[in-house]
């Protein structure tokens, strides 16, 4: 089979940047961000965005493109990134969308549609007073009751995305789950899924990426972004800026914040892990077994490019 496009997915902390760089030297290749967090400008330290000196002179795309006071969307994302993934190929080069939002990589590459809708910022502060009040199960237990297909499929801790199918449902009427289809593929890819055989080998690289950002300036950076755009944009709910806002609320200390992010963190790359095990399309490699250099080779002859 000739392939179009490349996808580097995987877990956090399995060298997804890593990988797509070298793989864009080898092969020719630019790279199409596939990570929610990473759209966001001025959200660097937290969601471990790559340098200059790791991009190492290869383009990058979908980073840094939308203010966190707005809602940037997975449909958005399909259609921006897909422009992106045309003009890669339109310059005879090769597409590599590399990231661990595995509902990004199914909308871009895998045919998933999603609904258009603009959101309603009342009805996402009124979801989030329900968590406030009543916790997350309920808020999870309310898209239960009108959803229940869409609720099997996301975490009791997935907030964000609960509370988007539930709005999508206020605005449209219908069930999220109702409104997704499916369509062919545009494009021909080869799946390159990272992970490690030994569990512990994961965490541990998880474990000392999170020191590292806090080492970077993590709790400097979330101070910085709620100096900049408050407390109420919805990132700062996420992984790791969550913790550290709860570390300012002195609900824990700072050693505690670390080892929760840390803790949250791999139980996040569990659940990347049997989202991405559903796609049997997906060649997997061991970090822990084979080298960098061994991995890039191996999908370059894969892809039908024979390194010299």
């Amino acid at each position: 089979m000739k392939y179009d496009v490349i996808a580097v997915v995987g877990p956090t902390a399995s060298g997804k940047t890593e990988i797509s760089v070298k793989l864009a030297e080898i092969l020719g290749g630019e790279i199409v961000s596939a990570d929610s967090r990473l759209v966001y400008i001025d959200f660097n330290i937290g969601t471990a965005r790559p340098g200059s000196g790791q991009m190492r002179g290869i383009p990058h795309y979908m980073i840094g493109i939308e203010t966190p006071k707005n809602t940037y969307t997975v449909g958005r994302y399909k259609k921006e990134a897909g422009l992106r993934i045309n003009e890669i190929l339109e310059k005879n080069k090769i597409p590599i969308v590399a990231g661990g939002t595995g509902f990004y990589v199914k909308a871009l590459l895998e045919g998933l549609d999603l609904p258009e809708i603009d959101p309603d910022e009342d009805f996402r502060r009124e979801m989030e007073r329900l968590v406030k009040v009543k916790g997350k199960e309920a808020l999870h237990n309310t898209l239960k009751h009108f959803d229940p297909a869409c609720a099997q499929k996301l975490h009791p801790n997935d907030t964000f995305r609960i509370i988007r199918a539930l709005e999508v449902q206020h605005v449209t009427g219908q069930p999220m789950s109702e409104l997704q289809t499916m369509s062919k593929p545009g494009y021909n890819v080869l799946y390159v899924g990272l992970n490690t055989s030994d569990r512990e080998v994961l965490y541990n690289r998880i474990n000392r990426r999170v020191l590292k950002m806090i080492e970077e300036g993590l709790v400097d950076e979330v101070k910085a972004l709620i100096i900049k755009y408050g407390r109420t944009v919805s990132l700062m709910k996420t992984l790791g800026y969550k913790e550290i806002c709860e570390v300012f609320d002195g609900v824990y200390s700072l050693e505690e914040g670390i080892e929760r992010i840390q803790k949250n963190t791999r139980n996040f790359a569990k659940r990347q892990l049997t989202w991405f095990r559903a796609n049997k399309d997906i060649n997997w490699f061991f970090i822990d077994r084979v080298s960098q250099d061994e991995i890039c080779h191996a999908i370059a002859r894969k892809f039908g490019f024979i390194p010299q």
